[in-house]
């Protein structure tokens, strides 16, 4: 049940409305009625906020719910409650589900569960290639139908250069974005970390930059001789951003984004085997991480999202080279980028909701972004303050696969409401 309500004397942060300072808000019928000071709401339950500030709910537009299919690693129902908490409003659903989200069957079944079971918005990405290995075109013309709002063949890059260009040219009649995994599989073959003088010194096979950047180099040229819009999706090295730069310069239709882990971990942290820290692409030197920081504060970088990949603990709980990519971000990534880099005073509050919230509705065409009046009542509380370890027993999420577990973060989600609804709280 949607509830009406006045939330008073909270820091809101809403660039897109350019209000930044103590504001009430009024709450009604799921929507924002009212944004002023000392606004009276008469007969509304009042929260106080003081101390606490209000932000446009986050969006993360590359999360792994699993489900069908896998529903041991997460499921709707877990994968939305850990966004919850974690201070997402709105998710898509990546497509690399068994079956995969090829078929318009996939992306209903995913929408009607999310309506029951979900307590987020769940938007669902379809596939660009059959069981999205790359071969054959999907029906995009029935995905967008059935209410995909990207395609992706997330996981794998389509190696056949001739398919990727037909993707783009038809993918064009429905003018949602490809999300692209940019990493060509014949270069990284049964690599398990970043090809370097870490992976020399622990004796596991790397995975070379160049990799990611040649995939990249294609599908930017791609991109810009069919007029498609194209997302990368978690860039990581240096020459990534360089090549990426250069094509935004020239008017390429391009997105990028980048995840907490590669802003804030190097290859040095896969030195104990920790499988939590096996991720793809893999995490970098530290040149390349100091990159995509810079990248971040000067504005280059267009949105953070998480890559949320959870596993179960048998899978991951294996040697190195044989536990599977990915880790769970959702209830992290906040607290990840408050404490490296708004307490540090690298980057604005305004700016972490331009990249987490803003930016990502943008891209995938959705509402969200703003408190403004009028917009869905998606909204987080949040601590600036709050000091807190990251705990696996407190891990929504089915997946316990973090590299943060053990570190202290600063700053925390309180408490977030979905079309004024809470469905977190602290």
């Amino acid at each position: 049940m949607a509830m009406n309500c006045l939330i008073k004397n909270g820091l809101l942060v809403d660039p897109v409305a350019d209000r930044y300072g103590e504001y009430d808000l009024m709450i009604k019928e799921g929507k924002i009625v009212g944004v002023g000071k000392d606004l009276a709401g008469e007969g509304l339950e009042v929260i106080d906020a003081r101390n606490l500030v209000i932000m446009p709910g986050l969006i993360d537009l590359h999360v792994h719910l699993r489900e069908p299919g896998q529903e041991e690693k997460e499921t709707i129902a877990t994968g939305t409650r850990a966004a919850a908490k974690g201070g997402f409003t709105s998710i898509t659903a990546m497509p690399n589900t068994i079956p995969s989200a090829d078929s318009a069957s996939v992306i209903t079944f995913v929408k009607a569960k999310s309506k029951e079971e979900g307590v987020v918005r769940v938007y669902p990405v379809g596939n660009i290639t059959k069981g999205g290995v790359g071969r054959e075109l999907a029906e995009l013309a029935d995905l967008t139908e059935a209410g995909a709002v990207a395609f992706s063949d997330d996981g794998l890059s389509i190696l056949n250069a001739e398919v990727e260009r037909y993707a783009f040219m038809y993918g064009k009649l429905f003018n949602k974005p490809f999300l692209l995994h940019c990493e060509d599989k014949n270069l990284t073959a049964d690599g398990v970390m970043h090809e370097g003088t870490v992976s020399t010194r622990l004796g596991l096979k790397g995975i070379p930059a160049v990799a990611e950047e040649v995939i990249i180099a294609r599908d930017l040229l791609l991109a810009e001789e069919t007029g498609a819009r194209i997302h990368l999706c978690h860039i990581s090295t240096k020459r990534s951003l360089d090549l990426f730069r250069g094509a935004k310069a020239r008017g390429v239709k391009v997105t990028a984004e980048v995840t907490p882990h590669h802003l804030t971990l190097t290859d040095q942290e896969v030195a104990g085997y920790n499988t939590a820290t096996k991720v793809s692409p893999p995490l970098r030197p530290l040149q390349d991480v100091e990159a995509l920081q810079e990248a971040l504060i000067e504005g280059a970088i267009d949105l953070i999202a998480t890559d949320h990949a959870p596993h179960t603990k048998e899978e991951k709980h294996q040697e190195y080279s044989l536990a599977p990519f990915g880790m769970t971000g959702l209830e992290t990534a906040l607290g990840v980028i408050l404490t490296k880099f708004y307490h540090t005073g690298k980057i604005s509050l305004e700016r972490i909701v331009q990249l987490m919230s803003v930016n990502p509705a943008k891209v995938l065409n959705i509402p969200g972004g703003t408190l403004k009046e009028g917009s869905p009542a998606d909204l987080i509380l949040l601590d600036l303050n709050t000091e807190w370890e990251v705990k696996k027993d407190d891990f929504i999420s089915k997946g316990k696969n973090s590299p943060f577990i053990g570190k202290k973060l600063k700053g925390k989600n309180l408490a977030t409401m979905v079309a004024g609804e809470w469905v977190y709280k602290s």
